[in-house]
């Protein structure tokens, strides 16, 4: 039987981006005089060596941890929560994205590129004509509700999801238009919105609709949330709009732990598998659901916390059709059989 060598690692790509970016950040704290700075926020630093594990490991951006902690936590804006949400990513998530290229990760490349095509044009009309009209409230009900169905679909479809193998590639050019709408809608809305969540979109068609493997689905949600992170505080900087006042010191203090500790959850979560680590991120996020509806009672009343729990429900009914979808695609289970016509139903009489 003949074996198949595998890919040449390359690793020194990813040590030499690590070497860059600690460089950059000593100059900062130490050339530039930052050190009490980033020593002042070191909770945030904390907060995010859990994030970051989570970030390279499952489908779930490191801001799924950011965002709760300086919203929820600390009782800052959301909308800092979506700016700190995007730089934290744009090295954490390039981080494990590098160490993924460089150890020849399988990707689903089709829908990643058609994904990217769509974010580059979703994201910034999101930030310039979507994201400046959400209210505050609604910016952390978006988050919480995402992220709540996204955590009961895996607390009770994980077996299923972790149990598929290789994936369903019905057509390249029908996987890239795909990944298109989806990086197109979801990079002007919830990634625009909330800083986070392109990736757990892309993630969910690959598992639920063309039946991915983890092992492909996550490697390819982390490069596309990587990228639309980097896009993200681009499109901020180069418009003028900037990141909101508090985002830089936690960076500073945080950056320099995600940039190691996201890709310490890619190669952990190779050796122990990754059903606990979605298990205990899924718990997370109804958790935060839960603690948002608590923190924001006042201001919901029962109408606007009936309102979430309905949302969340609509989420979970969503991610089920594009289950049902894909079982019919690959041919799982038959589409619901259509009632005989009148005309089939006298024609079948007068034979008998």
């Amino acid at each position: 039987m003949s074996m198949h060598p595998l890919p040449k690692q390359r690793l020194w790509v990813w040590f030499l981006w690590l070497a860059g970016f600690y460089a950059v950040w000593l100059w900062l704290v130490a050339g530039k005089g930052l050190w009490s700075e980033a020593v002042a926020h070191w909770p945030m630093a904390l907060a995010m060596a859990i994030g970051s594990y989570a970030a390279g490991s499952t489908p779930m951006g490191g801001g799924t941890v950011g965002f709760p902690v300086l919203v929820l936590l600390f009782e800052l804006p959301a909308s800092l929560g979506r700016d700190f949400s995007f730089a934290i990513q744009s090295i954490g998530m390039t981080s494990a994205s590098i160490f993924i290229l460089a150890r020849r990760q399988p990707i689903a490349w089709a829908i990643l590129q058609g994904a990217m095509l769509g974010a580059l044009v979703g994201t910034p009309l999101g930030i310039f004509f979507i994201a400046p009209y959400i209210p505050e409230l609604w910016i952390k009900l978006v988050f919480a509700v995402i992220w709540a169905s996204f955590g009961l679909l895996h607390l009770y479809r994980l077996d299923e999801i972790a149990g598929h193998s290789g994936m369903t590639e019905f057509d390249e050019n029908w996987d890239f238009r795909l990944g298109l709408w989806l990086g197109f809608l979801s990079g002007a809305t919830v990634a625009a919105v909330t800083g986070v969540g392109i990736d757990m979109v892309v993630y969910s068609a690959l598992v639920l609709l063309c039946r991915a493997d983890l092992k492909i689905a996550i490697p390819t949600s982390v490069l596309i949330m990587a990228y639309t992170s980097v896009l993200g505080v681009a499109v901020k900087f180069l418009s003028g709009q900037g990141l909101q006042g508090g985002v830089f010191e936690n960076w500073l203090a945080a950056a320099p732990v995600v940039a190691l500790g996201a890709p310490l959850g890619v190669f952990i979560v190779a050796k122990i598998g990754r059903k606990p680590t979605l298990l205990v991120v899924a718990t997370l996020c109804v958790g935060q659901f839960i603690w948002t509806l608590y923190a924001e009672r006042n201001l919901l009343g029962i109408a606007g916390m009936l309102f979430a729990i309905i949302a969340v429900l609509a989420c979970l009914a969503g991610f089920e059709k594009l289950r049902r979808w894909g079982s019919e695609l690959v041919g799982e289970q038959p589409p619901p059989q259509q009632l005989p016509s009148g005309t089939a139903v006298l024609s079948e009489l007068k034979e008998r």
